[in-house]
């Protein structure tokens, strides 16, 4: 199992699109660090003294570095994980591994925790370097106020996307093509963002069948849920009811609750359970 870990790990290094993906990240981090000191600098000389509408546009340019640090992390992983077992399959190198003592499900598991690995390491430090650039230069009307206890809190809660999602693509990995199963992920993951706004717009509006709605599509596919907690947690924002005014669209009037997160836990468990089952008797 290890010896796939480490084979996993090693494949996404010297995959093309993530050195296209690091060098992109690395421009987004300029664009965000070059906007976020203009916007600063335009702040100070306006002299920003309404205390909602700074934190409004603190939250708003925080929130909106760190929904798309998310979307990046969520495409990296999508693209990494939906070719892990079919890929081995359709290039008949599975055969090369299966000739091994090695069962399938270590197998499953080897890839999980090799991919893992990697997303991990590459989401915490995007996300470290979002907050980083937002206190650095921020100033002094577009910095947020986070103390050490909620950036760990939204760290923790923020590196569960590229998990799930790694599990979710390690499913339809073993169920369907490389092509098929990225189509799907995608559209899972569109229908889990958009499901997520839906819901926010119905909370916002009073309307139980929008909130709904957006309720069902996260337990389809939780990754909104995940980064409203995030958030949440950031801005240290339960139970305020100014939260959303104060945080615009990637606030969250409608917070997902500790049993969200517990059914995500086992939502996650149980996918990753059926990629190893679904291998298992899979004809190669």
């Amino acid at each position: 199992m290890w010896t796939i870990a480490k084979m996993s790990f090693r494949e996404i290094l010297s995959k093309r699109i993530f050195l296209i993906t690091i060098f992109m990240t690395i421009a987004f981090l300029l664009l965000y660090g070059t906007a976020t000191f203009y916007a600063a600098k335009e702040a100070g000389e306006n002299g920003m003294q309404d205390v909602l509408e700074q934190s409004f546009f603190s939250t708003q340019l925080l929130g909106m570095g760190l929904y798309f640090s998310s979307f990046i992390v969520s495409l990296l992983a999508i693209l990494s994980s939906v070719s892990s077992i079919s890929s081995e399959i359709e290039s008949h190198q599975i055969d090369t591994w299966l000739a091994r003592p090695l069962s399938r499900s270590s197998f499953v598991m080897g890839k999980f925790i090799g991919q893992s690995m990697l997303m991990l390491v590459y989401a915490a430090v995007l996300f470290v370097g979002i907050i980083l650039l937002n206190q650095w230069l921020g100033g002094t009307f577009l910095r947020v106020d986070v103390s050490m206890g909620q950036v760990v809190k939204a760290l923790s809660v923020f590196l569960l996307q590229p998990l799930i999602i790694i599990i979710i693509g390690l499913l339809l990995s073993s169920l369907m093509s490389t092509i098929n199963g990225g189509i799907v992920l995608i559209i899972l993951y569109g229908i889990g963002f958009i499901g997520g706004f839906i819901e926010q717009l119905g909370a916002a509006m009073g309307k139980v069948a929008l909130q709904n709605i957006g309720i069902v599509s996260s337990l389809l596919f939780p990754i909104d849920s995940l980064f409203r907690k995030m958030t949440v947690y950031l801005f240290d924002s339960a139970d305020d009811p100014f939260s959303f005014a104060a945080q615009g669209i990637f606030g969250s009037l409608s917070t997902p609750s500790n049993m969200m997160l517990a059914y995500i836990a086992v939502y996650g468990l149980v996918a990753l359970g059926l990629a190893m089952r679904n291998f298992s008797t899979r004809d190669v």
